[in-house]
């Protein structure tokens, strides 16, 4: 892994080996700035004297781990320059609010101070997320910033994936066969659309709002492949539109 230089104002320099950061260390010209992620400073040297270049971030984003790693990349070759494994809070940040919740509810059906409900007259603003989303985007984005104030950061570089499950169902696809196959050109999401025909599995309303759901649930040997009948085809309407229609009139 290679640590992290910055001159003697603080602007952030080319990398070097842990080799050469212990030698300026035992020569006196550079000092210790940061020991996580480690990052020293050099006492003689500014940017103007030093040749640098651009380097890039690279992020594999996940649930529960987020990969980064800071790369230099030339026409030949990309080398890496160190790799980080952040773990994020979602679930943490769920049990929390679920314990939140329950307490509120207690605090309202015991024989404690009345406490009514909120949740109807408040709204989410534009851009909303969910508080362990927001907490994976943010915590993400402050580890971006904190690099770029270590390193000559210029570009990022995000893997977004998207998993079609034809190759559990065919082992031995490939090739051609696998980029055309029953999802090419669809979404999920798309597809169910296109073959229910925009309408309910269950009682064929249409111009309803629709979710995906599971016809035959998975606890009863439900399918999970969009392929098979009748597993996972199904669109339903969400559950507010039905409890809307149920409403004596």
């Amino acid at each position: 892994m290679a640590v992290f230089v910055l001159d003697k104002r603080g602007t952030p320099l080319m990398p070097c080996s842990e080799k050469r950061a212990r030698v300026l260390l035992a020569r006196g010209r550079a000092r210790v700035h940061r020991l996580v992620p480690f990052t020293i400073r050099i006492v003689d040297r500014l940017l103007a004297d030093s040749a640098w270049q651009p380097l890039c971030v690279k992020i594999d984003p996940g649930s529960k781990t987020t990969g980064i790693a800071p790369v230099r990349e030339t026409a030949q070759t990309t080398t890496v320059l160190g790799l980080f494994a952040l773990s994020h809070r979602g679930r943490q940040i769920s049990a929390a609010l679920r314990q939140r919740a329950n307490s509120r509810r207690r605090r309202r059906s015991t024989n404690l101070r009345y406490r009514a409900p909120r949740f109807r007259n408040r709204t989410k603003p534009a851009g909303w997320l969910p508080p362990s989303l927001r907490h994976r985007v943010e915590t993400t984005m402050t580890w971006v910033h904190r690099l770029q104030r270590l390193a000559p950061i210029a570009a990022l570089s995000v893997e977004l994936v998207r998993f079609d499950m034809q190759l559990l169902e065919h082992p031995d696809i490939a090739g051609v066969a696998y980029q055309h196959g029953t999802l090419a050109g669809y979404e999920l999401r798309e597809y169910l659309l296109e073959k229910w025909k925009r309408q309910c599995a269950y009682c064929d309303k249409q111009d309803v709002p629709l979710q995906i759901d599971h016809i035959v649930p998975t606890s009863a040997s439900g399918s999970q492949s969009e392929q098979r009948e009748p597993g996972y085809p199904g669109l339903r309407q969400r559950r507010y539109q039905i409890a809307a229609d149920s409403r004596p009139r």
